[in-house]
């Protein structure tokens, strides 16, 4: 297993602009990143899992960092089972907050004592802090503009569908 290469996994339902900085700063620390979108059966999904990794290789290519970025899915067997299907070493979050390494360490620890999967937890930019996918559909649902939290490509796909979609 390399430690070059990373995965970045999330629901991205949809992504967010604290999606796109994770997975710019992981791009400039690994030599490959898997992006990749995984059933989180915590949460009930607004979009289909096709329309999220359209939303993420658009929103990487105009973003521009898409030569050494790989977008996927997984949806069968542990997160580990596909990095080391890849040859991956390290998995990249994303931390928002205290909350947020609340849930995320365990994951960790059970990771790593499970296949020697390290992870690494990049602090959001204070920015996007406040910024879930959660809260961009609830905005959305309600008319709300949510330009300022999502890539271009998302908030095209947002603008152009009916509150209630959400």
């Amino acid at each position: 297993m390399s430690n070059r290469i990373a995965v970045v996994p999330g629901s991205f339902d949809p992504p967010t602009l604290g999606h796109l900085d994770i997975i710019r700063r992981a791009a400039a620390l690994y030599d490959e990143i898997h992006v990749l979108v995984v059933h989180n059966p915590d949460k009930e999904g607004m979009l289909p899992l096709p329309l999220r990794l359209q939303l993420l290789e658009q929103s990487i290519a105009e973003a521009g960092f898409s030569g050494k970025v790989t977008v996927g899915s997984w949806s069968v067997g542990l997160l580990v089972d596909y990095a080391q299907e890849v040859g991956a070493g390290v998995l990249v979050k994303g931390i928002r907050g205290q909350q947020d390494v609340s849930y995320e360490t365990p994951m960790a620890v059970v990771n790593n004592h499970l296949a020697g999967i390290e992870t690494v937890f990049l602090l959001a930019d204070p920015a996007n802090s406040v910024v879930s996918s959660s809260l961009v559909r609830q905005v959305a649902g309600l008319g709300g503009d949510v330009s300022p939290y999502v890539p271009s490509a998302v908030a095209r796909y947002l603008a152009q569908s009916t509150p209630s979609d959400f």
